[in-house]
C-alpha cells in the first residue's frame, strides 16, 4: 500500500499596524502572496503598493503587516465578522450584500471547453502538494498563452487569496486570467474572484446557488465538474464555448 504524507496546517495570525485581525489556519507555503491576496480581497489593501512592510514569523505564527497609510481598526472591527464554510478556518468581512456592489465584469473574454478541460487536467497533474499528501486545495491562474501558477493550502479559500495575491503583486490584468479551483465555488469563494475582476472561474466541483446567483449579477461566468470531457455551466455570460459534442451542461 502507499502512504501518502499528511497535509500540514498552523494556526497564524495576521497583525495589521500592530492589532491583530484573526488567527488562520494556513499551510506554510506562499504565505507573502496569501497575505498581499487576503488584504486585497478583505479591501485593506487596493494595490500591492498599498503594503510598506512584510515580517513573516513561522517559528512565532504570525504575519505583521505595515501599511502606508493609517490602517482605521474601528471600520473594520465594527463590521460584522462571517466565518467561510469548508476547511482552514477562515474569516471574510463582506457580506453577500456587500459583494453585490462590487463592479460588473465586463471582460469580452471567450474560451472553447476543451481550453478549460485540458488547463483543469494539467493543473491536476502539476499541484504538487495534494500529489504528496491527497489532502490539499489549490487554486491555479491560466494566462492567454496558456501560462498557468499554481498556489496550494489545506483551506480551499486560503488557496485562491494566494493566487490572488500572486496576481496582484506581478500585475496581471484579471481580464486576461482564468481562476481554476479544487475547491466548491461558495459565495466567499465567488467574492474573492470577483474583488479581483476574474471573467472566468472553474472547479472540479460544484458551485452553491448563492454563488452563482451572485455570479449571474456580476456577470462572472461559473462552470463546475470540470472532469475528463464534461462540464456544467451555472451561467450565462456566453465566455465558454462548447466546441465538444454534447459535454456541457446548461442549469
Amino acid at each position: 500500500m502507499n502512504r501518502k504524507g499528511c497535509p500540514d496546517e498552523y494556526p497564524i495570525s495576521l497583525l495589521i499596524n500592530g492589532y491583530e485581525i484573526a488567527v488562520f489556519q494556513l499551510t506554510k507555503f506562499d504565505l507573502e502572496d496569501w497575505t498581499y491576496g487576503y488584504l486585497y480581497s478583505e479591501g485593506f489593501i487596493q494595490e500591492a503598493s498599498d503594503i510598506e512592510h512584510i515580517t513573516i514569523n513561522e517559528e512565532m505564527g504570525s504575519i505583521h503587516v505595515s501599511l502606508r497609510t493609517p490602517f482605521e481598526e474601528d471600520q473594520f472591527f465594527s463590521k460584522k465578522k462571517h466565518y467561510t464554510a469548508g476547511c482552514g478556518r477562515g474569516v471574510t468581512f463582506f457580506s453577500m450584500t456587500d459583494v453585490k456592489n462590487f463592479a460588473k465584469v465586463t471582460a469580452g473574454k471567450v474560451i472553447p471547453l476543451s481550453h478549460l478541460l485540458k488547463k483543469r487536467s494539467e493543473f491536476a497533474q502539476n499541484s504538487s502538494l495534494y500529489l504528496e499528501t491527497g489532502g490539499m486545495h489549490g487554486a491555479c491562474i491560466v494566462e492567454e498563452d496558456g501560462t498557468m501558477t499554481i498556489r496550494e493550502d489545506i483551506g480551499r479559500h486560503n488557496a485562491v487569496d494566494k493566487i490572488i495575491g500572486h496576481a496582484i503583486r506581478t500585475g496581471l490584468i484579471p481580464e486576461r486570467l482564468i481562476l481554476l479551483t479544487t475547491g466548491r465555488v461558495s459565495y466567499e469563494m465567488l467574492s474573492k474572484a470577483a474583488k479581483f475582476g476574474f471573467p472566468i472561474i472553474g472547479s472540479r466541483t460544484a458551485a452553491t446557488k448563492q454563488a452563482v446567483q451572485l455570479a449571474k449579477y456580476l456577470n462572472i461566468e461559473v462552470v463546475g465538474y470540470l472532469r475528463g470531457k464534461m462540464a456544467t455551466v451555472y451561467t450565462s455570460a456566453g465566455r465558454v464555448q462548447n466546441d465538444l459534442t454534447n459535454e456541457l451542461v446548461l442549469e
